[in-house]
């Protein structure tokens, strides 16, 4: 099973957030996933064949097919597991839950996509507006932009994306979860949970297509020097 991203995090976080392909070229290559925008205008949610931007203040509006993507990680989903999850009241486990799974059924230095669909009394998230820039970094432009705000008591799904530690820089190690809600109208990125419960699939990744930008002013990026901190801050809502 394949994954197809668009750039990597390391040239996100170091402000190139111009598009390098659109929403509908996106989806010709994946069906499930996340990501963001043009100018980090919003979260993304790729679920059952949509694509949605989660806007700053949570709502959520279908992307239209010609809006710009600077990163995003999609894939198709098959040859999946099920999975099934009791009361969890907080990301920490879910993740530890995550990582049991993939190490007894997978392995943990591979990709890996998982849904999940929960009841959920707590989701504590973020989105953000757009800032046209060149060369800012995402640290700082979050520290502009960014709004957080909890939804209780909602139903909705998890979109969660793996990455082993030897590939940090090109996506985020370890867990990256997105939400939104059973009626299409909440979501971003999720910072924290209490799951009633929930039950989902998860798919193990072997290939990954990169699609880097075409244009010029991409080589003038130095993309080493986000460091891991940067990333858990930014992944963490402390940027």
């Amino acid at each position: 099973m394949k994954i197809f991203q668009v750039s990597t995090l390391q040239a996100l976080m170091l402000g190139y957030s111009r598009a390098v392909i659109s929403v509908e070229e996106l989806l010709k290559h994946g069906n499930f996933g996340l990501g963001t925008f043009t100018d980090v205008d919003g979260e993304m949610i790729v679920l059952d064949g949509s694509c949605y931007r989660a806007m700053e203040n949570g709502d959520v509006v279908l992307a239209e097919p010609e809006r710009g993507v600077p990163f995003s990680t999609v894939c198709t989903m098959d040859d999946t597991t099920p999975m099934e999850f009791g009361y969890t009241d907080n990301i920490g486990d879910l993740k530890i839950a995550l990582n049991n799974i993939i190490d007894e059924h997978f392995g943990l230095n591979s990709m890996h996509m998982a849904r999940i669909d929960g009841e959920f009394e707590l989701i504590d998230a973020r989105s953000e507006s757009g800032y046209e820039s060149v060369h800012v970094d995402l640290k700082t432009i979050l520290g502009k932009t960014q709004k957080s705000f909890k939804f209780e008591n909602i139903k909705g799904t998890l979109v969660c994306v793996y990455f082993p530690d030897y590939m940090d820089g090109i996506n985020a190690s370890g867990w990256h979860l997105h939400f939104i809600s059973d009626d299409r109208k909440h979501g971003g990125h999720v910072f924290e949970i209490v799951m009633k419960s929930g039950k989902g699939l998860i798919s193990k990744i072997n290939s990954v297509e990169l699609k880097l930008p075409d244009e010029p002013i991409f080589d003038t990026y130095s993309l080493k020097q986000a460091s891991e901190e940067e990333v858990k801050a930014v992944e963490q809502g402390k940027g």
